[in-house]
């Protein structure tokens, strides 16, 4: 991929920005000068991300939906609309990961609230956002981070794996309903990687066989640009 390219004036919102796959796409997008706007729980992890990147940081919750509209209404008062939303952050459900049978209730909750329910949510939200950026001309986009524990029946994976082909189903669906607003859906899979929520669900996985968040992140950049319509301007930088 290339790496000077300058996506000044792309307004992004990415959820879980403080870590792995959501924390490289934050670096990377604001190092090609694209507006970012992220989302993470923790205050100080949230700071400093911020403080490092330049980016507008957001203190919430997607799992929460007292939190989705005070997201979606700092999003936009900071990015002054929006082009691309990011819906990454996941949780695993159980931790460690369980069985089925031994799955809570409450666990399989929590990685639907935010797998699923927060990704919708949020993405209902900033519909007008998106959906007024299409019809400027500059286009937009969601992209939702699916897994291929969606299709393949990993045991101990249920309640993410569950939850993440909801998701892609539920990507599929708006991408064809959206079609008249000019707005597409992605869902993506970035495979295993070296982070905190791979370390959790396998510990005793081999960080060398991982991929890092840095190349899975410039990866979904590049489908990013090619499902936008003004790729082209955006490579030379006259987007905004």
């Amino acid at each position: 991929m290339q790496t000077n390219i300058d996506l000044q004036g792309l307004r992004v919102a990415v959820t879980g920005g403080t870590s792995g796959l959501g924390l490289a796409l934050v670096r990377q997008l604001t190092a090609m000068k694209a507006c970012v706007a992220f989302i993470a729980r923790t205050a100080a992890n949230v700071e400093r991300i911020a403080d490092e990147t330049g980016a507008h940081g957001i203190v919430g919750d997607v799992g929460k939906k007292d939190d989705i509209y005070p997201i979606a209404l700092q999003v936009t008062a900071s990015l002054g609309g929006l082009d691309v939303l990011v819906n990454n952050a996941s949780s695993l459900g159980p931790v460690p990961l369980a069985l089925l049978a031994d799955t809570e209730c409450e666990e399989l909750e929590v990685a639907l609230a935010v797998n699923l329910v927060g990704a919708f949510r949020l993405t209902k939200a900033l519909f007008g956002a998106l959906a007024a950026s299409a019809r400027g001309g500059g286009g937009a986009l969601v992209i939702n981070i699916s897994s291929d524990a969606a299709v393949n029946a990993y045991p101990g994976w249920g309640a993410y794996g569950a939850s993440k082909a909801a998701l892609a189903h539920l990507t599929a669906i708006w991408d064809e309903e959206a079609k008249a607003d000019g707005i597409p859906f992605l869902a993506l899979d970035p495979g295993d990687m070296d982070t905190s929520l791979h370390a959790l669900a396998v510990p005793d996985a081999d960080p060398a066989t991982l991929k890092r968040p840095e190349l899975a992140a410039a990866e979904i950049i590049e489908k990013m640009l090619d499902a936008l319509p003004v790729r082209s301007t955006l490579l030379t930088g006259a987007h905004g």
